[in-house]
């Protein structure tokens, strides 16, 4: 949420050729809905049960760049699938930045609350911990551009490819 992951991913996939795929964005599509709106209609949880649906679909694709939504972590089956299917990145935000990058962003229904830094504390406390689980790379990504994420990655995947 706000970690850079749909920026960094699309660039990723763009150097090293391969597809990209946001999975909100993949959501948005097939519902012909926002994900705002989905929350309104289907709760949470009806969000959640999509995304684990996408997430499992392209786990079984090779050759993606994909960036999950930043609750996605949440749930074990998506951990599995994405461990189980390729390099798992973690950009590493404090919510502190996090708020700063998304404060004007109304497409972020988990942050409609009377104080939006507060919840982005909340949910950082528990997706911190299962990104950590799950990452075989964890980027400090309030510390470089976007530009100096890149470049990292791109260092990082071509030494993890030469083994």
């Amino acid at each position: 949420m706000g970690a850079g992951k749909t920026t960094i991913g699309r660039s990723l996939a763009k150097r090293l050729e391969r597809g990209f795929v946001d999975t909100d964005k993949e959501i948005e599509s097939r519902t012909g809905v926002s994900i705002p709106t989905i929350f309104e209609i289907e709760g949470e949880d009806g969000f959640r049960k999509r995304e684990a649906q996408i997430i499992e679909e392209f786990a079984q694709t090779s050759g993606l760049v994909v960036a999950t939504g930043g609750g996605s972590v949440l749930r074990k089956e998506n951990r599995d699938n994405m461990r189980y299917s390729g390099l798992v990145i973690y950009l590493d935000v404090p919510p502190q930045t996090l708020w700063e990058r998304t404060r004007n962003d109304r497409n972020r229904p988990l942050l409609h609350v009377a104080d939006p830094l507060l919840k982005l504390n909340q949910l950082f406390s528990v997706r911190d911990p299962l990104y950590r689980e799950v990452a075989e790379l964890i980027v400090d990504g309030s510390r470089m551009s976007a530009q100096g994420v890149l470049q990292y990655l791109l260092r990082e995947v071509e030494n993890r490819w030469k083994r």
